[in-house]
């Protein structure tokens, strides 16, 4: 059994305010009794302009989040999935990369999200994620407290296929700490978590950003927690900064998985 939590912030343009908010939280659910806190894509900054972006983040070996969330996490004794960090990887380019860090500071693992966002939502909405992040190369299995994670990161929710390899990998629990704009949000986020969910009978686990930032952008918020047959165990229904926790037992991931073995069904569709 694994008491989870799912941090939603409103994440703006000043690194040190975004830590704070983002500590107060992880404080909460820990006292709570979370054991493993999430928190969602780009905790620390929320920064549209690629100028203003690349004059506040650092690489990781520089960044003051990297080593603020290890030390929060040592301290209170927890397993935390900071969702993502803006990490500056060249002049003008950078990483948009997960962090699982361990009970004992250190870092468990790293994902660089594969799936830019490189998308027209709308005539007045277009992003190019990829004029300054590179792709990640690789999908990112890792664990805690003998439960298997399946690393991914917002845009990557719409790729079925990587959460399908997860699954046949041992995944029992999905992360897709997430920025989802408003538009795509209301129409496709928990259709697309449930989904996921259902296909691959795991838990999915998705903080989120919600509400009107500092760079201009409106996130959709409503993070959830999702069951393995795709119910919904927790959620917070709005789009201001909280939290909420659920108790995940690993024995309904595998009661789902042997009523519909979907998930591991793997057919030629030649034509």
């Amino acid at each position: 059994m694994i008491r989870a939590a799912i941090i939603q912030l409103r994440s703006g343009a000043e690194i040190e305010d975004n830590l704070e908010a983002a500590g107060a939280l992880i404080r909460a659910a820990a006292a709570d009794g979370a054991g493993f806190i999430t928190t969602p894509e780009m905790t620390h900054i929320l920064q549209r302009s690629p100028k203003r972006l690349f004059a506040a983040i650092k690489p990781e070996s520089e960044d003051i989040g990297v080593s603020y969330f290890c030390a929060l996490a040592k301290e209170l004794g927890v397993d935390l999935l900071i969702g993502s960090l803006a990490i500056k990887t060249g002049e003008q380019r950078a990483a948009n990369r997960s962090f699982l860090i361990g009970s004992d500071g250190e870092i468990k693992a790293r994902y660089d999200k594969i799936h830019l966002f490189d998308v027209t939502v709308s005539r007045a909405e277009t992003w190019k994620e990829s004029n300054v992040y590179d792709r990640g190369q690789q999908a990112v299995l890792t664990d805690i407290d003998g439960a298997k994670l399946g690393l991914s990161i917002c845009y990557d929710l719409r790729f079925s296929g990587l959460y399908r390899h997860y699954a046949q990998s041992g995944a029992q629990i999905l992360t897709v700490p997430a920025a989802f704009t408003r538009l795509t949000g209301e129409a496709h986020w928990e259709s697309l978590l449930r989904a996921r969910a259902i296909e691959t009978s795991s838990f999915v686990i998705a903080p989120a950003q919600g509400g009107q930032h500092a760079d201009g952008r409106a996130t959709w918020g409503r993070s959830m927690i999702v069951g393995p047959w795709g119910d919904i165990r927790a959620v917070l229904d709005h789009d201001t900064p909280g939290y909420i926790c659920a108790d995940l037992d690993m024995a309904d991931v595998d009661e789902a998985r042997a009523k519909v073995p979907a998930w591991n069904y793997n057919p030629d569709y030649a034509l």
